[in-house]
């Protein structure tokens, strides 16, 4: 049996190296090595090109090399078969991580202190607020959300999560639909965002979103941080929303384009921290193990884990 590697992007050298050490008795292939597109029983993906993985009569399941599978739903030839998403703990361990920090370097004002490390200012006149007076909100409770919203929770923050469907998380607020949304921004200082790219969420983040966010917390305005994907947010509203001090300042992972064009007024703002689209890279050893142990578990007549619902897009 064989199992088409399809990425665009990624050098698939190393994923390719790492499943034929853990799938030594599966042929691996890419579409350019491609010869008998009938013994391609599973195809691994990320951003793979329109139309490669089309006519593959015995094709079983589709996995995503990555958390989110949005990318996948571009192509117009994309087949029927099962598409499985990522879900490891490597990974889900790296976004909390990101999240944490950021919280924290907005919350214990750590720019305003390295400005006045280059300006050798000692001040310490402005307080620094507990974590339980800090009101986090968490958009988006799937396996990375409520990670992250449990881990700030034991940090002390007040914490609340917003998804589409009701979820219980056990010390945390959990609200959804669209009356949920609304109460939620009214109670964020800390407005987090793990969500999903689909139809519903695409430039979620958006000048309505942040104008109903609260506004008498403790940094003098909220603050957004997005480790989701850079379509749910609009960037133009970002950039009014900070000089009109609706934000107060942004932590951002993604953008609407990457890399990050030069021109972007996001690089100016001393309040805005900017990472590389790295905040929960995918570890090809963990990743590639996930993706074969589900394969061998398929093969021994198991159920996949964590097939996606095409209907929702996630």
């Amino acid at each position: 049996m064989s199992i088409l590697l399809a990425v665009t992007g990624w050098d698939p050298g190393v994923w390719v190296q790492r499943m034929r050490a853990l799938l030594p008795d599966h042929r691996i292939t890419t579409p350019e090595t491609l010869q008998d597109r009938a013994a391609i029983r599973y195809a691994v993906s990320w951003r793979h090109a329109p139309g490669a993985l089309a006519d593959l009569p015995n094709l079983q399941a589709i996995f995503s090399l990555g958390a989110g599978v949005d990318h996948m739903f571009g192509d117009p030839q994309l087949p029927e078969a099962p598409i499985v998403r990522i879900v490891d703990p490597d990974l889900r361990d790296r976004m909390s991580e990101w999240v944490m920090l950021h919280t924290l370097l907005h919350h214990r004002q750590q720019r305003r202190y390295d400005r006045q490390k280059l300006q050798r200012i000692w001040d310490d006149d402005e307080s620094q607020p507990a974590a339980r007076d800090v009101r986090v909100g968490i958009l988006g409770l799937g396996v990375l959300g409520q990670d992250a919203a449990r881990k700030l929770s034991m940090m002390g923050f007040d914490v609340a999560g917003w998804s589409r469907s009701p979820h219980r998380i056990e010390g945390i607020a959990c609200l959804h639909g669209g009356e949920g949304l609304d109460a939620l921004l009214a109670r964020t200082d800390i407005l987090v965002c793990l969500l999903p790219l689909t139809t519903r969420t695409r430039a979620i983040l958006n000048a309505s979103v942040f104008a109903r966010l609260a506004k008498g917390g403790r940094f003098g305005g909220p603050v957004l941080i997005n480790a989701g994907r850079g379509a749910l947010q609009v960037e133009a509203d970002i950039v009014a929303a900070l000089d009109s001090g609706v934000l107060k300042a942004a932590s951002l992972d993604v953008f609407e384009t990457e890399p990050l064009p030069a021109t972007s007024p996001l690089w100016t703002y001393p309040n805005v921290f900017i990472t590389p689209h790295n905040a929960a890279i995918s570890e090809p050893s963990a990743v590639a193990a996930y993706i074969a142990g589900q394969i061998l578990s398929l093969e021994r007549g198991q159920q996949l884990e964590n097939v996606v619902d095409r209907t929702r897009g996630y």
